[in-house]
């Protein structure tokens, strides 16, 4: 690497092989962990299992240990491919329309594959209450109580003030952007605190658990799994947060704001859904 390069790149290492074939782009490994970790969830997953009951053949504590390994690793790639991606030269770059649209599209395509993640185990739940539906709903908890309204409008209040903020950066107004944006990372974190504290009283007081029945395991499996999307946005939005008081977006160079508002008002968009359908839906068939 030449002298001009390293003083470009601000004294940041940027974890790249020197010999990259040109015209290929920046290289980058960061998102080879970030996917490494993503992928290990997975992996801890089945650990897991296979450390569950009598006929465990490796250590109930390797899958919780492997989560964490890999939630690491995840946490520490994404860290690396945001900061060398957009944060490290942000102000050198220019601020390119084309490739802006191309990393708004680039969202809307790693939706896509969200939408069709959570199809999926929503075409399970339809599946199994096609059949003997009312069985299914044996014994389960009352699921619309307090908790789950206030936490819905938590949740639908912080996609109001995430829009506001983007209202703002776009009118490069920044005090206002970072304000907005600080509440909607606030009510973010309640809202999956209030996902843990109505855990916390399906399992312990009402003996509600993954092992309940049919319905349980579609209960926990669709709430935890749009609870890791909740947690997953509100560290997107953090970094957003972390940007904006460290003086970066203007009207021009906003791109990461908006496909970050895209995941939020997405997974908005997803809780909706699955309160009217899993919640709702248990009551009345109840």
């Amino acid at each position: 690497m030449g002298t001009e390069e390293a003083h470009d790149d601000h004294g940041h290492h940027l974890p790249a092989v020197e010999d990259w074939p040109r015209g290929f782009g920046e290289a980058s490994w960061w998102p080879f962990v970030t996917a490494i970790g993503a992928a290990g969830v997975y992996v801890a997953a089945a650990l897991y299992i296979l450390g569950r009951g009598d006929s465990a053949i490796i250590s109930p504590v390797a899958g919780p240990a492997a989560l964490v390994a890999t939630v690491g690793i995840f946490l520490v790639g994404l860290y690396g491919w945001v900061y060398h991606a957009f944060v490290s030269t942000f102000w050198s770059r220019d601020a390119d329309h084309q490739s802006a649209n191309k990393l708004r599209w680039g969202m809307l395509a790693f939706l896509g594959s969200e939408l069709a993640t959570f199809g999926g185990l929503f075409g399970y739940y339809f599946y199994v209450r096609a059949g003997d539906w009312e069985s299914i709903f044996v014994g389960i908890p009352k699921l619309t109580g307090s908790l789950v309204i206030i936490n819905t409008a938590i949740l639908v209040l912080s996609s109001i003030t995430l829009h506001f903020g983007h209202v703002a950066i776009r009118e490069d107004n920044r005090r206002k952007f970072v304000g907005w944006l600080a509440v909607t990372l606030l009510l973010g974190v309640i809202f999956i605190g209030g996902q843990v504290y109505e855990y916390y009283e399906f399992i312990i007081h009402e003996g509600f658990t993954l092992s309940s029945g049919v319905f349980a395991s579609a209960f926990f499996g669709l709430t935890g799994l749009h609870g890791l999307h909740v947690s997953l946005g509100a560290v997107l939005l953090g970094i957003v947060f972390v940007r904006g008081l460290l003086g970066q977006y203007s009207a021009e160079r906003h791109v990461s704001v908006s496909t970050a508002s895209m995941y939020w008002h997405f997974v908005d968009v997803v809780w909706i859904f699955l309160v009217v359908v899993l919640y709702v839906g248990a009551e009345v068939g109840a």
